[in-house]
This record gives C-alpha cells, structure tokens and sequence, in this order.
C-alpha cells in the first residue's frame, strides 16, 4: 500500500491475536479443503458484483507483499461471504449499500469505477472512507470503512473453520503457532523463544469441539 495510506498493514495486523476466539463464536460453517479450493468461484450471499468489489477492497487492506499473502490469498471475501448469510446477516443491508455508495463515490472521484482505479488510487478512496470524507453512505463512511476492516481481520486471522485463513496464511503472518488443547513445558519454552512450529490444527480437528452442531454449505 502506499505510504501515505493510514491504514497500514501494521495498523491492520493490529490485534489480530484476539481476532481467533471471536470467530470461534462466529459463523456456523464447516469448510473443508474441496470447498476451501472450489471458494473462489461462487458466492453465496453477495453478488458477484459485490463479491469481486469486496474481494478488491480486502485485498488492498492486507495485500500480499514479501511477507506473505494477504487476504485475497486467505479467501477473506468468502468467509464474509458466508458470514453474512449466518452470525453476520445483520449486517447484509449495510454491505449492500456501502459497496454501491464507495463505487459511486469512485466514480465521481476520480473519475473511474474502484475496480477500474489504479492501487493508488484505490488507496485514497479507502483513506476517503475511513476519515469520513467520502460521500454518498447511509451513515458514516467511516463506519462502513470499520465494519469492512473488522471482517477482515476476522477472516483473515480466525480459525480455518469458518472459511478464511486458508491454508492458516494468517496465522503464518503474525506467528501464531495453530491451536492447542495441552501445552508441554518444552512447548511453552519454544514459544517463549518464538520457535514453536505451527501444527497448522483448526480448534475442529480436536474432540473437544464438534463439528456436528455447524450446518455445512
């Protein structure tokens, strides 16, 4: 992203360790592999215009970068996708109008539609909408900007479950070593030294959580 941008990866990687136990609460999805892979292709809730838009819009919010991938990479579009056909239906109406608000906004802005602008250019339409200076919302733009960056982070650091974090590319990024139930005192000194191996576990590969309560797609 660009340096001018205020939402930096930093900012968004920000409290990324806590995002994991929100979502743990979160959508009732089950999302194996098969489905993980065959993800990119259809939508559930969003159209496809919302879908390609909003794919666009988290990609500029984590891009991938030489640190790893980013959020496009992590599906995070379909894990709101889903989300928002189950835990996050409240919020259905509001991505619906935000995203035809940010485009219309992008076109009488700059002249070219968010798809159509250059990452720059995206970049200063999102800076638009998370001060508050862009037009056209219902509400703030700057809520619409929060809601969009807190579905983010949740799909992009939450457990693999709920249908981001593919490939738990998330947890790669901030370190976080994958779900355990019993940590050994060597395990505890490894993680200290940040040398602890991800075991790349969902908290649904262990008994204790069941999979049988979750409605799949």
């Amino acid at each position: 992203m660009s340096d001018q941008s205020h939402f930096t990866r930093r900012t968004v990687l920000r409290g990324a360790t806590l995002v994991g136990a929100t979502v743990v609460a979160a959508p009732t999805l089950l999302v194996t592999p098969d489905t993980a892979t065959a993800a990119a292709s259809a939508f559930k809730t969003l159209t496809a215009a919302e879908g390609k838009l909003l794919d666009a819009i988290v990609d500029r919010l984590i891009p991938s970068d030489a640190h790893g991938p980013g959020a496009r990479e992590a599906h995070v579009v379909h894990y709101i996708d889903r989300a928002l056909g189950d835990a996050l239906a409240s919020s259905r109406s509001a991505y619906a109008s935000g995203l035809a608000a940010l485009d219309r906004y992008a076109t009488s802005s700059r002249g070219k539609s968010f798809l159509e602008l250059s990452s720059i250019d995206q970049d200063s339409v999102l800076i638009d909408c998370e001060t508050g200076g862009a037009t056209g919302f219902t509400g703030s733009s700057a809520q619409f900007f929060a809601m969009i960056l807190n579905h983010t982070r949740q799909g992009m650091f939450g457990d693999p479950f709920y249908g981001g974090n593919v490939n738990q590319v998330g947890w790669e990024l901030i370190g976080y070593p994958g779900v355990r139930t019993f940590v050994s005192p060597d395990d505890q000194k490894m993680l200290e030294a940040n040398k602890l191996t991800s075991n790349h576990k969902s908290a649904y590969d262990y008994r204790g959580f069941s999979q049988d309560a979750h409605h799949g797609d």
